[in-house]
């Protein structure tokens, strides 16, 4: 689902990437039972759950757009685990128990706490899980398995989202400079979650959208502003279909300004299970 595809163990896959800035950096991979501490209504369609525990302690992120693959027992209710290695990651059993990845929004080393937003939709395992799971209840989160990091030093930054990668914006703004520079552009499928809290930066141009059934305007939006002037760095991050025509704008921005950009695609539309973040 990420730029850089994935096994459970963290083994690339699959790498889409743009701009010589990106590089992946590994994390030791844990498997960690942790709790339901709290849950928030934060939009109408938007769920925030805190899990946390002393399993927490040595826990490793460090990039905005870092995950958590949440380890659900199988239908019959068994729950089978992977197992930590020498090499710090993963054996996972055969066949591959669902998991479904989310984005860590908080992380707090100290609280030992973990905030975790969940888009609420019907259908989906984590989804209906998150729906509803209570304080107390037990959690397997596996992972991260490392960032993929870039520079911090560029003229402007622009983010195209949706509702799946808008907890990775708003890290990553909640956790950037005040002086920084950039237009965040969000779509939502309703117009109630565009009261999702973000950071506020005086620098920061925020423009929520309103997705027409299928169709997305994510795209068009961006373009349509035009190129920002200076060394940009484009994160898009969202329905694949979504994100895909904002290459060729990259190409093209990019011999007049050098810009860079790392795309992720969190899921394809009518494929499902694909991946939930």
């Amino acid at each position: 689902m990420r730029i850089e595809r994935h096994d459970p163990r963290g083994r690339v896959l699959e790498h889409h990437r743009t701009g010589a800035g990106i590089r992946r950096i590994g994390y030791p991979i844990g498997i960690r039972a942790v709790r339901v501490l709290r849950r928030e209504q934060i939009t109408p369609n938007m769920l925030r759950l805190t899990v946390g525990g002393p399993e927490l302690d040595g826990f490793h992120t460090y990039q905005a757009d870092d995950h958590v693959a949440i380890v659900f027992p199988d239908p019959d209710g068994t729950r089978r685990l992977p197992v930590p290695n020498a090499d710090l990651e993963l054996d996972w059993p055969r066949p591959l128990p669902p998991v479904r990845k989310y984005t860590i929004r908080r992380y707090d080393a100290a609280a030992r706490e973990l905030d975790l937003d969940f888009v609420l939709h019907p259908g989906g395992l984590a989804s209906e899980w998150a729906a509803s799971a209570r304080p107390g209840e037990e959690v397997a989160i596996a992972g991260p398995p490392g960032a993929k990091a870039f520079p911090h030093n560029y003229d402007h930054y622009v983010f195209a989202v949706d509702a799946t990668a808008l907890p990775a914006a708003a890290r990553w703004l909640e956790e950037s400079p005040p002086d920084v520079s950039a237009r965040l552009v969000i779509e939502t499928a309703d117009a109630a979650d565009h009261a999702y809290p973000l950071a506020h930066r005086d620098g920061v141009e925020v423009t929520w959208l309103v997705r027409d059934g299928d169709r997305s305007p994510l795209a068009d939006a961006v373009r349509s502003a035009g190129p920002p002037a200076g060394r940009t760095f484009l994160f898009a991050a969202g329905e694949s279909g979504a994100i895909r025509p904002l290459r060729a704008w990259v190409r093209e921005a990019g011999a007049a300004n050098g810009m860079d950009a790392l795309f992720t695609g969190y899921w394809k539309r009518g494929v499902a299970g694909l991946d939930e973040d």
